[in-house]
């Protein structure tokens, strides 16, 4: 995210990758004012000419809506924002949809100020602009499965099989097999990423490694790293991310750390040790200064029909700054997300056992 303005009510934003719309689907909410440049039909250009119906003009104008609701799927290209306008050359008072999309300049504003929170994750948007995703090629000997990892998610993208493998003892006939199998994944590979998109070739046995050395032996000067796996398949991403087995290549995402944060909960979970989640223990944990870090969904934490005692969640982790706790918004877009969300949608990293 590129951050143009940026006032304690308005912000004007660039918006450069799909993590940039996941993270303005949290920040932008219903109250809120969201500008940008749209079109709208001007119906005093209709009618009849030369005794046939004329369709009234598109006009392009800068159109600020009092924003309603919001739709973002996972990993999509645009964002939809619809609203009643209130600031537009005409139909003032009407209902729109603005389609926001990667490249463009948007101005969103509130009534009152923004909070730490969307504060927060406005910043981890700005910071995350420069990373490059990072793909992972999860190998077996007859199967390439690719997965594309940002800043926020785990998506699974193409999948390769191979078809036959030759009899028992045929093993020219299999060898035959699995070389034509290896040059038509890199052939595909290669054509499906860009040029500087690091990869990370991961999986059991040594598939990966016969399939790296193919790579480079085509003149492949991406960066390439290779990565020894329990599991194959999404089991075997998973421990990419959870084990931190990529190094600096994934140090710096934000999925790197929620994961192996929330691994760390379960870990402690499992052996009673410091660690809170639900109602009764985070707010006997919050009252003692015991947390340390909180991971929360971001999306349950902007969700002002879900409470914790009295409280929605956004008023309640305000009182994690007087006891020096850290806050983590958590995506649900890859499996260990989707853990949390199993436990109601937050736990707490603790300083102690209580």
């Amino acid at each position: 995210m590129k951050v143009l303005k940026r006032e304690p009510q308005l912000w004007r934003l660039r918006i450069e990758t799909e993590d940039d719309l996941w993270a303005l689907a949290r920040i932008a909410r219903k109250g809120m004012q969201l500008g940008m440049l749209g079109e709208r039909r001007d119906q005093t250009t209709g009618g009849e000419e030369g005794g046939r119906a004329k369709s009234a003009e598109r006009k392009k104008m800068w159109i600020r809506l009092h924003i309603e609701s919001t739709e973002y799927q996972t990993f999509s290209e645009n964002l939809r924002v619809h609203g009643i306008i209130e600031e537009a050359q005409f139909d003032v008072g009407l209902y729109h949809t603005h389609i926001l999309e990667i490249r463009d300049d948007v101005e969103l504003s509130t009534a009152t100020t923004f909070s730490s929170s969307d504060r927060e994750l406005l910043r981890q948007a700005e910071q995350a602009s420069g990373q490059t995703n990072v793909v992972l090629a999860v190998v077996e000997t007859d199967e390439v499965v690719l997965f594309h990892v940002t800043a926020r998610g785990l998506r699974e993208g193409a999948t390769w099989t191979m078809r036959g493998g030759g009899k028992r003892g045929e093993l020219r006939q299999a060898a035959s097999i699995a070389t034509t199998f290896r040059s038509k994944v890199i052939a595909a590979l290669v054509d499906t990423l860009g040029e500087d998109t690091p990869l990370v070739v991961c999986g059991p046995g040594h598939a990966r490694d016969v399939l790296l050395a193919d790579l480079k032996a085509t003149g492949e000067t991406r960066m390439m790293k290779s990565v020894s796996t329990a599991m194959a398949g999404r089991a075997g991403a998973n421990e990419v991310l959870r084990e931190g087995l990529a190094g600096d290549l994934l140090s710096e995402h934000a999925i790197s750390r929620e994961v192996m944060l929330i691994e760390k909960a379960w870990e402690r979970l499992s052996t009673n040790g410091p660690v809170a989640y639900g109602e009764v223990s985070l707010n006997k944990a919050m009252r003692e200064g015991a947390i340390e870090t909180l991971l929360i969904s971001a999306d349950i934490l902007r969700d002002e029909t879900k409470f914790i005692g009295s409280q929605t969640w956004l008023e309640w982790v305000n009182g994690l700054s007087d006891i020096g706790a850290e806050l983590v918004q958590c995506s649900t877009d890859h499996d260990a997300g989707q853990q949390l969300l199993g436990l109601g949608g937050a736990i707490a990293i603790l300083r102690y056992s209580m």
